[in-house]
């Protein structure tokens, strides 16, 4: 039997993403720009399956080329005839379903392997079965080939995403350790070169380590271009090693993307959208981080426009080294009804923000207003679905020219729908207060961990000229109540430094804000939310934090002693904090269930969170605060890796808690999103059911027009490189 965590179960919840009301009331010019910014985010958000793991492309592409021939319906009595169950071929189509929904074969929330939850000789059975087999028995036979052992495997180091003996990564090659990933981030930052969209690939040269830098770009040639005073490729030589900066990487991808922003340029509603998509095409085309953080500038001063977009390697929480981007390319269109509540929080900032528990000089000098506003999702590609987003996630931007927050509605609905009797490790008087606050609470949490969380904070820097972006002779650390002496220097960025807990330690930051600041009544009213329903959403807002603390155990991995979720380590490292407060704030118990199997209770005391509560919280998050703009690696890797750890010892077994989590998970919901295609001079909404069978549907049918050529194209690039993985 394999551990039920390394498959996706048959009756995991599938949910179609609603947003023809939004579409529908678009003009026509709005829908050919949605419609080709999310062709762009779709062809690059198949990098995603190059950047998880050796095999996924591979398994994309069978599958693909399976249910291009034969729908699930059709497929089923080939199944059938083949001596599958009906049980086994729906584990099939959750298994391929699970693939395209987390582009690639390790599930984007945890970064956990799954696998088939059938045998593989039934699935080989099936997969010659197929009309693709029949019609192409060589070419599909030597896809299975391809990647059939790994589609199965797990090998201790299979099992999760990690660096060297840790994990499987394609960030970096197969030999590459922790030590080679530290060496080229001092390389990439002598050069001025952002990780965001690199990979790194070592290898051997006359005994000596030598070292290639790969950008992603259309463009493969090394010269200088267009736009760089200079070329960023070429051979150097650094700490006695050889390092070559090459273009290229996902090529064929990132030429589909600048042509579809290109025509998307047509369509913009402004000269920011224009310039916007213009540095963005370059960004994609030359591999240029520079040009994507100018294009990041004008969709900044976009404000509030009804087809809202991002696009890029953004976020960094799947590099094991925490630097390099993950592609996505979003596109949304804006809820009004939602967004206004979000204005009168943005407007309540500048009021807000002197509640933090740090002194003044450790927040920024102007709190620039961002947007804020609540989008329903047409597009979201990438390996899954957030439900709030704050960006960009270039620090010197959001420091002194700004950034936006959204909120995902139409996610927000069907995400955190729960069914009392699937709620684990609450007592049954919290659980109908749960079920009926769980969403208005989380909207609110959302709104002040992205708007006030991320928003918030200085970080001290030095510039190459040698100044100072805080008064060095003044500010003193109420830590310790000596004056500031570590700060960023150069192009040091919160990224680079600290690396490999940055993503979490951010997360921390501002989920700790979002507790913190809905204790404030005028918070909660901007919600619409009064008296003893205000209370109410206080209470469970806070419960879910302490919940979702015991939940995250699920993604820490005791063999290696890692964490493989950013969030969910952060909300273990809250519920750790809370537990440490004493006093009786928060219970954990472990118990046995209904059923006599191990189960857990968590409870909160309500009368305390204000108290108690509040007062551990604003202690933690000082000190959080201080760490990180004073850029103390040290202490602030101390600090955090302190309250993560998992151990079977003192007052909770968290190990022994672990394996109760795992024994009574829930498997996170799978989205199905629509499509959008040109007919005539208009653009046409298609729509799929919420299930397993819905969701390989839009995927088959998203790459119609040149879907051998662009296989054809996966299957090449995933060769190419297929040795630098052994």
């Amino acid at each position: 039997m394999v551990d039920s965590q390394y498959y996706l179960p048959n009756d995991i919840g599938v949910s179609a993403l609603d947003c023809r009301e939004a579409f529908r009331l678009l003009s026509p010019q709005e829908k050919m720009y949605a419609h080709y910014l999310s062709r762009a985010a779709w062809y690059g958000g198949l990098a995603v399956l190059l950047q998880t793991s050796p095999e996924s492309a591979n398994i994309f592409v069978l599958l693909q080329r399976i249910f291009r021939m034969q729908t699930p319906a059709q497929l089923e009595q080939v199944a059938t005839a083949a001596g599958l169950s009906a049980e086994e071929y729906q584990a099939f189509l959750v298994y391929a379903a699970g693939l395209y929904a987390n582009m690639g074969n390790y599930k984007s929330f945890g970064d956990t392997k799954f696998i088939p939850n059938l045998p593989k000789d039934s699935l080989f059975a099936l997969v010659k079965a197929s009309k693709a087999f029949q019609e192409h028995p060589a070419e599909i036979e030597a896809l299975w080939d391809s990647c059939s052992y790994l589609l199965y495997s797990l090998e201790d180091r299979q099992k999760q995403l990690g660096l060297g003996d840790k994990g499987i990564t394609t960030y970096f090659s197969g030999n590459c350790s922790l030590e080679d990933a530290e060496l080229a981030q001092k390389f990439l930052d002598s050069k001025k070169l952002s990780a965001y969209n690199t990979r790194l690939f070592k290898r051997q040269n006359g005994g000596k380590p030598c070292y290639e830098v790969r950008l992603a770009s259309a463009v493969q040639k090394d010269c200088a271009v267009d736009g760089e005073c200079e070329s960023c490729c070429g051979s150097f030589n650094f700490e006695d090693k050889e390092f070559t900066v090459k273009r290229g990487d996902y090529a064929p991808l990132m030429e589909k993307v600048s042509y579809c922003l290109q025509q998307a340029q047509a369509y913009a509603a402004n000269e920011n959208q224009r310039k916007m998509l213009e540095e963005y095409t370059r960004s994609f085309t030359l591999g240029s981080v520079e040009a994507h953080k100018e294009g990041s500038r004008y969709w900044i001063k976009d404000k509030g426009p009804i087809v809202e977009s991002y696009i890029g390697f953004i976020e960094s929480y799947r590099d094991p080294f925490g630097s390099r981007g993950e592609f996505e390319g979003f596109v949304a269109v804006v809820n009004k009804a939602m967004s206004e509540r979000f204005a009168k929080l943005v407007s309540s900032a500048e009021v807000l923000l002197p509640e933090l528990p740090w002194p003044r000089e450790f927040e920024k000098d102007t709190f620039l207003k961002p947007d804020f506003t609540s989008l329903d999702v047409l597009t979201f590609a990438g390996s899954g679905i957030p439900a709030g987003i704050n960006i960009p996630n270039y620090d010197d931007i959001r420091q002194s020219e700004g950034f936006k927050n959204v909120s995902l509605g139409n996610v927000l609905a069907v995400a955190y729908a729960t069914q009392k009797e699937k709620l684990t490790f609450l007592e049954e008087e919290d659980k109908d207060l749960f079920i009926k606050w769980k969403g208005p609470s989380f909207e609110v949490q959302v709104g002040l961990h992205e708007l006030l969380g991320h928003g918030s904070g200085k970080l001290f820097v030095q510039d190459d000229k040698g100044n100072f972006n805080f008064d060095k002779s003044k500010v003193t650390n109420p830590e310790t109540g000596e004056p500031v002496s570590s700060w960023y220097r150069g192009s040091e960025t919160w990224d680079s430094k600290f690396s490999t807990i940055a993503s979490s330690y951010e997360e921390c930051r501002a989920e700790c804000v979002g507790l913190y600041l809905c204790l404030n009544k005028q918070v909660i009213s901007i919600f619409g939310h009064e008296d003893q329903d205000a209370g109410d959403v206080v209470y469970v807002n806070w419960l879910s934090m302490v919940r979702a603390g015991l939940l995250g155990l699920e993604f820490y991995t005791p063999e290696s002693k890692s964490w493989r979720q950013a969030h969910m380590q952060a909300r273990f490292v809250i519920l750790r904090v809370l537990l440490e407060a004493g006093e009786g704030l928060v219970g954990l118990e472990e118990v046995t269930g209904h059923d006599g199997k191990p189960d857990a209770r968590i409870t909160l005391d309500r009368s305390k969170i204000h108290t108690v509560g509040k007062n551990a919280i604003h202690r933690f998050l000082c000190k959080l605060q201080i760490l990180k703009s004073t850029a103390d690696v040290e202490g602030g890797r101390a600090l955090y890796d302190d309250y993560s750890t998992v151990s079977d010892s003192g007052a909770h077994n968290f190990l022994r808690l672990r394996e109760t989590v795992l024994l009574r998970k829930e498997a996170r919901k799978m989205f199905v999103q629509a499509n959008t295609k040109v007919d005539g001079d208009s653009i046409e909404l298609v729509e799929y059911e919420g299930s397993a069978a819905g969701l390989i549907h839009s995927f088959t049918e998203r790459f119609q027009d040149d879907a051998e050529q662009l296989e054809d194209q996966l299957l090449e690039m995933s060769k190419r490189d297929a040795i630098c993985w052994c």
